[in-house]
């Protein structure tokens, strides 16, 4: 049996793991993060240790038959005791609780594997079977109850944890419930590994041969480990992806505001080399868009907005993206030179844009926001409404507009 797809899924595990050290050296004391990368690891460790080929090498370098199913049987064990303790870590709730309920599955779960191994020498396995071991030794005094020892353990692991994570997808949203998500459908998964393990066994106790539910069928579910991982790991890259997808929406913005002396930013794209400090390449670029904003306050046209906000009205936006639209075009059409604006009279207001106040020239009277509009008030979905509004059409208009303008004056 090829043990490819077996060490596929322990390296792209064990890719994350490495990618979560330098964080792990940081925060050492964090349970959280010792469970987390505990997990990661553990289940590499199953599919590494479950592959036919290191099956047959783990008993070829110690000279002992099948050692190699002991060890994989309390890599498994291992892996679902550090699922409920991470599990137990992330809900939370009273720290002494917390503590006292880890430390209850930790040395249940220590307990079993040592069992596991004490079964294994007491028992008697010559015969070296690297994929059927399971059903072959069902019969074998000491052999067969470590199997059933080790399947009930890992069948109260995949159920406890099923459980807690579908009580507790209903309270949470976001990317923490999809993580829960693919927790519940992965753990569904092992679960039916040890259900199919166990009806092979019960087959095989009963004088049937279905010994090809266990070597054929069972390993397929083993997808579970996967799904599972990837729900452990999903929201720690959940707000990297949202961060990723903001840093790509405010382009727009960042191109206007970058500034003369560094156009060449605005191509700036994220990396597999920057991927890894989205936050900090976000905060980069929204405090470029702010600094941008604060240095074009004086060259602001209010002409530019009304006539932008009332060309949205007339063609179908509502009072809120109207609003947006305009300030859009003003910043846009500001952004062209960054010269003052002949137009320019006197007369502010302040628009509080993120964290600053940008002062917005008018021609004639304080600008008073129509009912129901919505300011540009603190807050990133309001830098994000200001890039997107910065492609629409009306705002493309104002800037070929200007463009003319300037064109006729000169």
């Amino acid at each position: 049996m090829n043990g490819l797809i077996y060490y596929l899924a322990a390296g792209v595990l064990w890719m994350g793991l490495a990618a979560q050290l330098p964080d792990l050296r940081r925060h050492w004391r964090d349970p959280l993060k010792r469970s987390f990368c505990a997990v990661i690891l553990l289940s590499g460790l199953c599919f590494v240790l479950g592959a036919p080929p290191t099956v047959a090498l783990v008993n070829s370098v110690t000279g002992i038959p099948n050692v190699a199913a002991p060890l994989t049987y309390g890599a498994v064990t291992a892996f679902g005791a550090a699922s409920l303790i991470l599990i137990v870590h992330w809900r939370g709730s009273d720290p002494v609780r917390v503590r006292r309920t880890s430390r209850a599955w930790l040395f249940s779960y220590l307990g079993v594997i040592a069992a596991e191994g004490v079964l294994f020498t007491l028992g008697d396995a010559p015969v070296e079977r690297r994929a059927d071991f399971d059903t072959y030794y069902a019969s074998t005094p000491f052999i067969r109850e470590m199997i059933v020892l080790y399947l009930v353990a890992h069948t109260v692991a995949a159920v406890t944890t099923t459980l807690l994570c579908w009580r507790w997808t209903r309270k949470v949203k976001r990317w923490t419930r999809g993580s829960l998500a693919l927790l519940v459908v992965g753990w569904l998964f092992t679960s039916a590994y040890s259900v199919v393990k166990a009806v092979a066994l019960t087959a095989h106790w009963l004088g049937h041969s279905w010994d090809g539910l266990s070597t054929s069928v069972a390993p397929l579910v083993a997808v579970g480990s996967c799904l599972a991982s990837a729900g452990y790991i999903l929201p720690l890259i959940g707000p990297r992806i949202d961060s990723a997808i903001t840093f790509v929406r405010l382009r727009p913005l960042f191109c206007l505001l970058a500034g003369p002396n560094s156009r060449r930013r605005c191509v700036t794209a994220l990396s597999w080399r920057t991927i890894s400090d989205v936050e900090l390449q976000l905060t980069t670029r929204e405090t470029a868009i702010r600094d941008g904003l604060k240095r074009l306050a004086g060259q602001l046209d209010d002409q530019v907005r009304r006539r932008a906000y009332r060309e949205a009205l007339a063609a179908g936006s509502c009072a809120a993206d109207a609003e947006v639209i305009g300030l859009a075009a003003m910043v846009a059409v500001a952004a062209l030179a960054e010269a003052p604006s002949p137009v320019a009279e006197t007369g502010t207001i302040g628009i509080s844009v993120g964290d600053v106040d940008v002062v917005v020239s008018v021609s004639a009277r304080v600008l008073r926001p129509a009912a129901g509009s919505r300011s540009l008030d603190t807050g990133q979905p309001s830098l994000l409404s200001l890039s997107r509004a910065v492609r629409t059409p009306i705002v493309d208009a104002a800037i070929q507009s200007r463009r003319t303008t300037v064109r006729q004056l000169s």
